[in-house]
């Protein structure tokens, strides 16, 4: 029993008494609770109610007629039900505590409703609203938050469901020292750096420069740490924001914007301060024979984006220096595959108009010249590991556990591919592979041989990262977008790791999935609020998903829209059917469609 629930329990003892004498009693300084009562915390998984006692492992269901007027995060007295054939279930037999939190509450079809777990809260229909009119409800205050049909209101419903709607508070640095000093700095201005980035990107915040006579190539990050002093309140927020979130139509920067996407920025013609890898190749074999890290100042020469470069390559007007660096760094992309993956996972881009409606999703394929700055960074990333040795902050992703990889060959055996286990998890992989392609399902077999695989994450202490093929590896490429790269900055700077390094990956780790999370939900909202509008129409359709639902993904006109299959009649994983939408929630954002 965790010790909050020790101190609730204690905070009402008298009251549990008088409710039932026998209900609680106190032994060696162990609380008793009588079996046919539970006490705990309300917790909610797809939109289904459970008790947690934090004493058992379990979970107890609650059904919702049986909650009384109990809602999420509520600390409550229950009666078991006690039911031979079935699971057991508790009913709510008084409401202790309620939740303070403040949380968000919608109107529709004359009463109110919780946004995040849809429970009928009965007794605030006394307030005046609108249809689909959304609450900000705490300490029994009201403030209105938005209209659900209003499409502006989705990204504000994310942030706040998620915790993260501090980053709508105002953020700056006020009178930023623009000043560029050569003082123990090595002046690098002479070399003929560039920056390659996505077209219209804000920040840039790498560079590269290939000296082909001497094969010494110079990955320049920006020098996030000179500004972004430790334990500042600047770098407080920062760590507290950990990440840059990235939604379709915006960036909330994990900096101020007079870092991110001014003096951090690498942009054309201006100096700037960075922190440079130096690494010296063989000029026969391309393996690293040494690096260094440079505190110097740079000056980008250029800005290309990535079709930029691509459309040089094809005409065959790309600079001796970037030629020869495309040349190293696709022998150095085939040398790691060896070892390595190459999963072919489309990534969507979703579109808004000016309403911040969807109207279109964009796929992104990797081209040379993705491929040519990926593995520029990629060899940083093992130098900055391999630096601060065997304690600090590295990026580490475990080999897939083995079950995972049995029930990845059963679903395969679904679709007709027979794959055999091989003496190890990355000769099985590659054979997996090998036979996709010869039915022509390189990228339906890929994700599902990502979803069989672990999480990659920050730790304090080295380990492999599965999925490169990588024994030494961190995140040393991205301080702008990423706390943990900051952290490795100073790492390699001071020679000092922070104590509580350990804590830190943890938060940054917690952060980063909660992150994720987020932006598939406004994601999620996007895709619903269009299929709403596009009710009734038939579209194209694939089977992605077989288990107790059946989920589909649209392929035209919008990729990647998820739903429901209603009328399954026994298709195989990846069958492709033609299908209706029929319905679509914006509070839940579940999406329901059927074959015609």
């Amino acid at each position: 029993m965790t010790q909050s629930i020790k101190e609730k329990i204690l905070k009402y003892f008298e009251l549990f008494q008088n409710y039932d004498q026998n209900l609680i009693s106190i032994i060696d300084n162990q609380f008793i609770i009588n079996k046919k009562y539970k006490i705990g915390l309300i917790t909610v998984h797809n939109r289904k109610f459970y008790l947690s006692c934090q004493t058992e492992a379990k979970e107890f269901l609650i059904e919702k007629d049986s909650l009384q007027g109990a809602d999420e995060g509520d600390f409550v007295l229950t009666k078991v039900i006690f039911n031979p054939r079935g699971k057991l279930k508790v009913k709510i037999a008084r409401i202790i505590e309620k939740n303070n939190e403040a949380t968000l509450i919608i109107f529709k079809d004359g009463h109110f409703s919780s946004f995040k777990n849809g429970n009928n809260l009965h007794m605030l229909n006394n307030i005046s609203a609108k249809e689909d009119d959304i609450f900000l409800h705490q300490d029994e205050k009201f403030v209105f938050f938005g209209n659900i049909n209003d499409p502006l209101v989705d990204e504000k419903i994310s942030l706040f469901l998620h915790g993260e709607d501090f980053r709508l508070n105002r953020y700056s640095l006020e009178n930023p020292d623009k000043t560029i000093s050569l003082k123990n700095r090595l002046n690098l201005t002479h070399l003929d750096f560039c920056t390659i980035d996505p077209v219209g990107a804000k920040d840039h915040d790498d560079a590269i420069y290939f000296d082909h006579q001497k094969h010494i190539l110079y990955v320049a990050i920006a020098d996030v740490s000179h500004y972004v002093k430790e334990g500042t309140s600047l770098d407080n927020e920062a760590k507290k924001r950990s990440f840059s979130v990235y939604f379709p139509k915006k960036v909330l920067p994990m900096l101020p914007f007079e870092l991110s996407s001014d003096l951090c920025s690498l942009k054309p013609n201006e100096l700037r301060y960075a922190f440079v890898c130096k690494i010296e190749l063989d000029s026969e074999t391309f393996s690293v024979k040494k690096s260094e890290f440079i505190e110097a100042v740079i000056e980008s020469k250029n800005n290309f984006s990535y079709e930029m470069i691509d459309e040089m390559i094809q005409h065959n007007i790309l600079k001796d220096d970037l030629k020869a660096l495309i040349n190293i760094t696709q022998t150095l992309r085939e040398k790691r595959l060896k070892n390595g993956y190459n999963f072919r996972n489309e990534e969507f881009k979703l579109i808004l108009n000016e309403e911040e409606k969807l109207f279109d999703v964009k796929s992104e394929h990797s081209t040379i010249s993705h491929q040519l700055v990926e593995e520029c960074m990629l060899l940083a990333n093992q130098e900055s590991a391999k630096k601060i040795g065997n304690i600090g902050i590295f990026r580490v992703h475990e080999e897939p556990d083995m079950k995972k990889i049995d029930k990845l060959i059963d679903d395969l055996l679904g679709i007709g591919l027979h794959v055999k286990k091989k003496k190890d998890i990355h000769s099985t992989i590659l054979g997996i592979q090998k036979e996709a392609s010869r039915f022509y399902l390189e990228k339906e077999v890929d994700k599902l041989i990502i979803k069989a695989q672990q999480q990659a994450k920050y730790s304090n202490q080295k380990g492999n990262h599965f999925g490169l093929g990588f024994s030494n590896y961190s995140h040393f490429t991205s301080p702008i977008r990423r706390y943990p790269d900051l952290i490795l900055h100073r790492i390699l700077k001071t020679k000092e790791i922070p104590q509580d390094i350990d804590e830190l990956c943890e938060k940054i780790n917690n952060q980063e999935r909660e992150i994720a999370r987020m932006v598939w939900d406004l994601e999620g909202r996007k895709y619903a609020r269009w299929a709403k509008e596009n009710l009734n129409q038939n579209f194209e359709a694939v089977i992605v998903e077989i288990g107790d639902k059946i989920q589909c993904e649209l392929l035209k006109p919008l990729c990647g829209l998820s739903f429901q299959l209603q009328n399954y009649k026994g298709e195989k994983l990846y069958s492709k059917i033609t299908v209706s939408l029929v319905s679509a929630d914006l509070v839940s954002k579940n999406i329901e469609g059927r074959r015609v």
